[in-house]
């Protein structure tokens, strides 16, 4: 659900997070994402989330974040060994978003490597194993700029102070493990589960971010979120926890919910076919 997935398809995906980030602020997101296949391994996104936050004996401002765009290319897939390989760019466009939740003014570029390996391929000795898979995403966030100048002035004083705050770049790298009741009941043995488990996944994912530079190399702020999905032909559903691995990443344990839907299965004679052959 934070982890990108390294396949290009034709989707809609609506993610909803609520987490208290510190003693008193309370961050609440629907994000949205749209990609579309311009060809069967090359696909666009374009995506942004509503943001509410909330802070104590303050108020809260409520706005849309920086749009995001982005570009995909599945450059290796093997069926035999359920194996796929992407490359993309991502890009957040500074200035697009609201100033009253934060949004930056500048640009984050995002290139970015994704993988994706089922184990199918296992022999009968390691069966059970077959259902598990693992994704990732790991690459660079370059900022277009290096540092932020604002210039504060004291209502009591009238004193102005200039303020620098550095933006560092930063390293994004993910993995996600599964376990799939839908395969295993499926492929290798029908240990029989019922509905909702027949159609489910089982899901830990490790999204991380590590800074790289300007004052806090080294440092890395991330998640680790178990949950699970159901998958339907046409949708999938899915929640999760999200329980930070250190203080810079909070001291609370928030919620993920996902609402995904397959438009290639859904429209696969009109907007859920490539644009291209």
């Amino acid at each position: 659900m934070s982890v990108e997935d390294p396949f290009v398809s034709d989707e809609l995906s609506f993610l909803f997070n609520h987490i208290r980030e510190d003693s008193v602020t309370k961050t609440t997101s629907l994000g949205i994402d749209y990609a579309k296949r311009i060809t069967p391994h090359f696909g666009v996104s374009i995506g942004s989330e509503y943001q509410n936050i909330d802070v104590a004996h303050e108020g809260s401002e409520s706005g849309f974040g920086n749009l995001e765009l982005g570009i995909k290319y599945q450059f290796f897939t093997s069926e035999l060994h359920e194996t796929i390989l992407s490359v993309g760019v991502g890009a957040e466009i500074g200035g697009t978003g609201s100033k009253r939740i934060g949004a930056e003014s500048f640009s984050i570029i995002s290139p970015a490597l994704f993988f994706g390996k089922g184990f199918g391929d296992l022999p009968d000795s390691a069966k059970y194993l077959r259902p598990f898979a693992i994704t990732g995403v790991i690459g660079p966030n370059f900022a277009t700029k290096s540092k932020v100048v604002t210039y504060v002035t004291d209502e009591a004083t009238g004193e102005t102070e200039r303020e620098v705050e550095q933006i560092p770049t930063t390293l994004s790298w993910g993995i996600t493990l599964q376990y799939s009741l839908q395969y295993l009941q499926s492929f290798v043995k029908d240990v029989g589960l019922g509905a909702p488990l027949n159609r489910s996944v089982l899901l830990l994912e490790f999204p991380m971010e590590t800074c790289l530079n300007r004052g806090c190399s080294g440092e890395t702020t991330g998640y680790v979120n178990p949950g699970i999905t159901w998958v339907g032909k046409t949708m999938q559903f899915g929640i999760a926890a999200q329980i930070p691995i250190n203080g810079r990443s909070g001291n609370h344990v928030g919620v993920i919910g996902l609402v995904h839907f397959f438009l290639d299965d859904l429209f696969p004679k009109s907007i859920g076919r490539p644009v291209l052959p």
